[in-house]
């Protein structure tokens, strides 16, 4: 606890995290902004002074650390973010009843969609053949239920480019949700049981096409569980690391694009340059968003804000969709393709928003 109100008070009042905040930017509210969520987090944390605008400051937050790509203290606001929402459980005033409402479903249906489990495997293009290996190509809800495209194209690229992989019919859910609303226990008993499912199948390598899964895999399960035996990678640095070796499997189509880092892989794991690569070897034409790569815009859909602050979210969504130069817009996160293909539909915006898996697959398709 100390570091991080060590942290907190590091915080030199500089303001330049509220130019790079989606949340304030969206609604112009400093209990909207990293400075305001620092100020609840230092009561919280050291009085467990826990009010409603307390509640509402850290559970408005995505998480998408742009605020600590430019502070000059290096302050964790999203860890910080992460210890109120923790302590707001603790004290039993969370998670707001939205995300309870998801966690229940989730229980209840095996994912945070509310999916009908028997339609789980309708994305599959093919009929389901059990395959043994030790690399699991883990779906995750969002691709299976609601943006099919991530899981079709995904299966369909690794597929084509000689990958291994199995997938397994119920798959279940990574559970990130249960660890972002604060339910930090309860999420370290659903990550042991994956766990011990993934042991029993002998997986020791995991490739997610969901960011969300990709974040929960590789920083939340060792951090609640420790250090975890299996390997974490995203469907794009499985296609990419493949591809690398012989660009030319890649045939030419003529697409004029923009393409959107996600937080996770643009901004946090600096993972920018080798989609945009692969892109051009699919013949793209990139266009960039104004802020771009480790500066990339968030597309507000992150941190479960989405549930509780639907509004908030699509105004985010509609900001970054107004900055887009050319009609489609490739994006490498189910979350952000889902969020934006709203905002898009809803505000009448005349985009067209594309997981990047697709257009690699409609590169590929015709190659021997």
């Amino acid at each position: 606890m100390d570091k991080w109100l060590d942290q907190i008070s590091r915080c030199c009042g500089c303001d330049v995290c509220l130019e790079v905040c989606p949340t304030y930017a969206a609604s112009g509210d400093f209990l909207f902004s990293p400075k305001g969520r620092l100020e609840v987090a230092q009561n919280v944390l050291s009085k467990n002074e826990i009010t409603e605008e307390a509640i509402t400051s850290a559970y408005s937050c995505p998480k998408c650390a742009a605020c600590e790509g430019v502070c000059p203290q290096k302050i964790e606001v999203s860890k910080i973010v992460a210890e109120v929402r923790n302590r707001i459980v603790e004290v039993g005033r969370g998670p707001l009843p939205a995300h309870k409402k998801v966690i229940e479903g989730l229980f209840e249906k095996g994912n945070t969609v509310n999916g009908d489990p028997t339609k789980r495997m309708e994305w599959l293009p093919e009929l389901f053949e059990p395959h043994q290996s030790t690399t699991l190509l883990f779906m995750g809800c969002l691709p299976a239920y609601l943006v099919k495209d991530a899981a079709r194209y995904s299966y369909l690229a690794l597929k084509k480019l000689g990958i291994d992989f199995m997938i397994i019919e119920d798959e279940g859910c990574c559970g990130t949700y249960i660890y972002e609303s604060g339910e930090v226990g309860l999420a370290g008993e659903y990550f042991r049981k994956n766990v011990e499912r993934f042991k029993k199948l002998g997986i020791t390598k995991l490739i997610v096409p969901c960011n969300g899964c990709f974040k929960c895999f590789k920083c939340f399960y060792p951090e609640v569980l420790g250090a975890v035996y299996f390997e974490v990678f995203h469907v794009l640095q499985a296609i990419y690391d493949k591809v690398k070796r012989d660009p030319h499997l890649l045939k030419k189509i003529d697409r004029k694009i923009t393409y959107h880092d996600s937080c996770r892989l643009g901004r946090i794991e600096g993972y920018t340059e080798e989609p945009r690569e692969l892109l051009k070897w699919c013949g793209a034409e990139i266009h960039e968003l104004p802020r771009a790569r480790q500066d990339t815009l968030c597309c507000g859909s992150g941190g479960g804000i989405r549930s509780a602050f639907k509004e908030l979210s699509f105004d985010i969504a509609k900001n970054l969709l107004n900055q887009t130069e050319t009609k489609e817009l490739i994006c490498p996160c189910p979350f952000c393709t889902f969020n934006l293909s709203y905002a898009n539909k809803n505000g009448g915006m005349d985009r067209q928003i594309t997981y990047i898996t697709k257009i690699v697959w409609e590169s590929l398709k015709d190659t021997p």
